[in-house]
C-alpha cells in the first residue's frame, strides 16, 4: 500500500492546533467542515508546481501506480488537455493538430490560446458524442494532409462509453513521426482492473490526461497528467512547467489530499473492478432483455462477451465503467427517462434525446445495481420511438478557431443564424461537447442538429455592418 505523505502532514499540522496567520482566510475554523484541512504553501506543504517534498513524494506513488510519470493537476482534466498541446507545440514541429469531432470544449480553448490550426478527423460513424474510426482512417488522414500535423488528438473513452483503437492509432502516429495525445478523462479506472492494462499510455499514446474524480474515489477538480514512457526523457522535465503556464498558483490542497489519499486504495479497488464490471454486464443483459437498448458496456450472450471468449480477461476493450442505455425502444427519450428517475432521486451522469449515461464504480456496489435495474424495469413499456437523430453537419470552415473565439460576438436564436459563422462552442458541461466547432459556418443541417439536441441560442461572429453601429 503506498504511503500517503500529503494527508500526513495536514493531519499532523491540523492536530497541533496551530496559530495560522496564513492563507486561507478561514482560519481552519469550521464552516463547511473540511477548514482545518485546508492549507496554502507553508513550510513543509511543499509548492504543487515546484514539488521537490512531500507533493514530489506522492506524485511518485502516483507514477508507480500508473507506470509512467504522472503529475497532479487540481483543476481537473481541462488544464491538462492545455497542458498538453502546449507540450506538443515545443517540438517544433509546427502547431497542426489532426482532432477527432469528439473532443471537449477545453479543446477548443486550448487550441485557441496556443494558435492550433486544427483539422477535424470526421468519423467512419457515431454521434457528436461518440466518433467511431478506425486506425485506417487515422493513417489515410494523415498521409492526405496539406501539412502533416505534429500530433494526434482523441477522445477515448467517450462519453457514451465508446473506446478508440489507441494501441494501432498509436502504430499509425509514430510510424509518421506524429504524437498522440488521448483524453482519457472518463477512463482513469482503465489501469486498476486486474487484468492487463488497456490505460492509454500501456498502448503506446504519448500524452495523457485523466480525471481521477471522475471514476476513482477523488474530489472533484482532481486529474492527471501522464507521459508516455516513449517520450518520458523529452516532457518529464517540462509537465511541470506545461501545467504552471495555465493553472492557478493556488492549487487546492484538499484536491491534493484526495489525489494522495487515492493511491493507498487504488490496488486495493482495481481487485474489485472485474467483480463489478461482471454484476453490471447483467444487469444490462437483463435491461436490454425488456427492451431496453444498450450501448455500453458491451453485452453478454450465453456468459459471454459479444465477440470475445474470456469476459473476465478483456473486461476493459471498452469503457466498462459507463451503463449507456438507449429507451427510445422502449417509447422513452432520454430526457424523459431522466425526469422520471430524478423524481425517484436516482440521477444519471448525462441525458440527451437518445441516451441516458450512467458512470459507475465499486463504490456502487451490488445494492446501487440492483436499485437502479428495479427502477428501470419498473418504468412502464411504451410504443418505441421511431424519430432518430439527425446526420451531423459537414460545415464549411470559415476561420480558425482562434480568430472565432478571439472575434467580437452576439447571440442569437439558433434558428436565426444561417449562414453565420459560430464564436463559441455554446454548450453546456455535461456533455461540453459541441455540435459544430468555432469558425465554421452555421448550415441548415447544423440548426436542425441545434433544435434536436435543444440548442436554443448560440453564439456567432458579429457581422459589422449598418446594423451594429
Amino acid at each position: 500500500m503506498s504511503n500517503t505523505p500529503i494527508c500526513d502532514f495536514v493531519k499532523e499540522y491540523a492536530r497541533k492546533k496551530p496559530l495560522r496567520f496564513h492563507m486561507p482566510g478561514h482560519k481552519g475554523r469550521k464552516i463547511l467542515g473540511c477548514e482545518p484541512l485546508d492549507l496554502t504553501e507553508i513550510e513543509g506543504a511543499d509548492s504543487l508546481f515546484e514539488a521537490s517534498g512531500i507533493i514530489a513524494e506522492s506524485e511518485r506513488n502516483a507514477s508507480a501506480l500508473f507506470g509512467c510519470p504522472t503529475f497532479y493537476s487540481t483543476e481537473g482534466s481541462s488544464l491538462c488537455v492545455r497542458a498538453m498541446l502546449y507540450l506538443a507545440s515545443t517540438r517544433g514541429r509546427g502547431k497542426t493538430v489532426l482532432a477527432a469531432r469528439n473532443v471537449h470544449k477545453s479543446f477548443l480553448y486550448a487550441a485557441a490560446l496556443l494558435d492550433f490550426d486544427v483539422r477535424w478527423l470526421y468519423p467512419d460513424d457515431g454521434s457528436y458524442l461518440s466518433n467511431a474510426f478506425s486506425p485506417h482512417s487515422v493513417a489515410a488522414a494523415l498521409d492526405g494532409a496539406e501539412e502533416k500535423p505534429c500530433c494526434v488528438f482523441l477522445t477515448s473513452p467517450d462519453y457514451l462509453g465508446g473506446v478508440c483503437d489507441v494501441k494501432e492509432i498509436a502504430r499509425v502516429c509514430h510510424e509518421r513521426g506524429v504524437l498522440l495525445l488521448v483524453d482519457c478523462a472518463h477512463g482513469a479506472y482503465l489501469r486498476f482492473p486486474a487484468q492487463a492494462s488497456v490505460f492509454p499510455t500501456d498502448l503506446g499514446a504519448d500524452l495523457v490526461c485523466s480525471s481521477a474524480h471522475k471514476t476513482l474515489p477523488v474530489l472533484t477538480g482532481g486529474a492527471y497528467l501522464h507521459i508516455g514512457n516513449g517520450v518520458k526523457e523529452e516532457f518529464r522535465p517540462r509537465a511541470k512547467d506545461a501545467l504552471a503556464l495555465f493553472a492557478s498558483t493556488s492549487p487546492s490542497y484538499l484536491i491534493l489530499q484526495s489525489l494522495d489519499a487515492a493511491n493507498a486504495r487504488l490496488k486495493t479497488l482495481g481487485s474489485k473492478w472485474a467483480p463489478f464490471c461482471l454484476d453490471l454486464f447483467s444487469v444490462s443483459n437483463r435491461l436490454h432483455a425488456a427492451g431496453y437498448g444498450i450501448l455500453a458496456p458491451a453485452r453478454f450472450t450465453d456468459g459471454t462477451m459479444t465477440g470475445k471468449t474470456d469476459p473476465e480477461k478483456d473486461l476493459c476493450a471498452a469503457d466498462y465503467g459507463k451503463l449507456t442505455v438507449k429507451p427510445k425502444s422502449r417509447g422513452y427519450t432520454g430526457d424523459e427517462l431522466a425526469a422520471i428517475l430524478e423524481d425517484r432521486a436516482i440521477y444519471p451522469e448525462f441525458h440527451d434525446p437518445d441516451h441516458i449515461v450512467f458512470m459507475t464504480s465499486p463504490l456502487n456496489g451490488k445494492k446501487d445495481l440492483k436499485a437502479l435495474e428495479r427502477a428501470l424495469l419498473s418504468i412502464p413499456c411504451r410504443a418505441p420511438i421511431r424519430e432518430s437523430a439527425p446526420p451531423l453537419p459537414r460545415p464549411e470552415r470559415v476561420m480558425s478557431v482562434r480568430e472565432a473565439l478571439f472575434s467580437p460576438s452576439e447571440r442569437l436564436p439558433a434558428s436565426e443564424c444561417r449562414g453565420r459563422v459560430l464564436h463559441d462552442p455554446s454548450v453546456s458541461c455535461p456533455p461540453a461537447v459541441p455540435v459544430l466547432m468555432c469558425g465554421e459556418r452555421i448550415d441548415g443541417q447544423a440548426i436542425e442538429c441545434f433544435e434536436y439536441y435543444g440548442v436554443k441560442e448560440v453564439a456567432v461572429v458579429r457581422e459589422f455592418g449598418i446594423r451594429n453601429l
